[in-house]
């Protein structure tokens, strides 16, 4: 069993590369919570998505502390890295010269193709979902078909805002277990007075605070980079050739392919409070929350 962790986004709401920014009492990172609540849950390699530029940084982490991990029934964990750059990108596509941002969650995930062959599931590295959303993950994964299946984590909206500015959040319907949609939904903003509004287009609309959202932790098995790809390049083919911002995301595909039938995806519950690192702001609640767990027994006193 696969974590796929995207750590490749260039981190610009939050002023610097927060996939690396020392959180945690021992100055751990946000993405060795994750590792270390999937290990124990059973999930025995771990794939990060980085930039190259990354990687004399993230390499003592990857090579020292989580190597060390251990699932419960004592097998050693694998790590491998995979770089998300535009040496992966089909030879038909050329970047807009001045595109800095990478091509989004899609392309990322398809930058560990050659290392997966196994059920698996994705995540973001600045982003905290408790240890148990990972058991049920595992847990589902386990029990996916072949082909055609998935299944996605999903929180609550009012805990996934940020008081310090706007985020982005896939808001979902789901039906019977099964999710239905999934909105891409920008500029969602906590207002003083409690209510949650999105401006997408400069129009203010209240959302529902109970709505379930995407945090990007999805589950797959490999059937997928096929379909992945073939909308990616579709993706790439419909991009003006000076577009140098848009992104193809796996909630926009995900509820492309809901829409066509060709996939069903189900919707784990979860009691976890994810927590996150959007904007620079929200570090000391990170940081203080995280001390909390610490303190109360949920890890040991570092992971390092």
């Amino acid at each position: 069993m696969t974590l796929i962790v995207m750590a490749a986004g260039l981190g610009s709401r939050y002023g610097g590369c927060k996939q690396i920014d020392g959180v945690g009492p021992g100055g751990e990172i946000l993405m060795e919570y994750a590792v270390y609540d999937a290990v124990r849950a059973g999930f025995d390699k771990i794939v990060f998505i980085i930039k190259q530029e990354m990687e004399a940084v993230c390499r003592p982490i990857f090579t020292g502390p989580m190597a060390r991990l251990r699932t419960p029934v004592g097998k050693q964990i694998e790590i491998k890295t995979v770089f998300q750059d535009n040496s992966t990108l089909p030879a038909f596509y050329t970047p807009a010269p001045d595109r800095v941002k990478p091509l989004g969650t899609v392309h990322a995930v398809l930058c560990a193709r050659e290392a997966v062959t196994e059920p698996f599931a994705v995540i973001n590295a600045d982003d905290f979902y408790g240890p148990s959303a990972f058991v049920t993950m595992k847990n589902a994964l386990e029990t996916l078909r072949p082909e055609h299946e998935a299944c996605m984590v999903g929180y609550l909206l009012k805990n996934t805002v940020s008081p310090f500015g706007g985020v982005t959040r896939g808001i979902c319907a789901a039906s019977g277990g099964l999710l239905k949609s999934v909105t891409e939904t920008y500029k969602i903003t906590l207002m003083p007075d409690g209510r949650i509004v999105s401006e997408p287009e400069g129009e203010a609309r209240e959302q529902d605070g109970e709505a379930l959202v995407s945090m990007n932790f999805w589950g797959y098995t490999p059937w997928i980079f096929g379909e992945m790809e073939r909308y990616f390049h579709d993706f790439l083919r419909g991009l003006a050739p000076d577009d140098a911002k848009s992104e193809c995301l796996l909630p926009v595909m995900t509820d492309a392919m809901i829409k066509r039938g060709s996939l069903a995806v189900s919707v784990l519950q979860t009691g976890e409070k994810w927590f996150g690192m959007t904007y620079a702001e929200d570090r000391a609640d990170a940081a203080a929350k995280l001390r909390d767990k610490h303190a109360a027994g949920d890890y040991p006193a570092t992971l390092r």
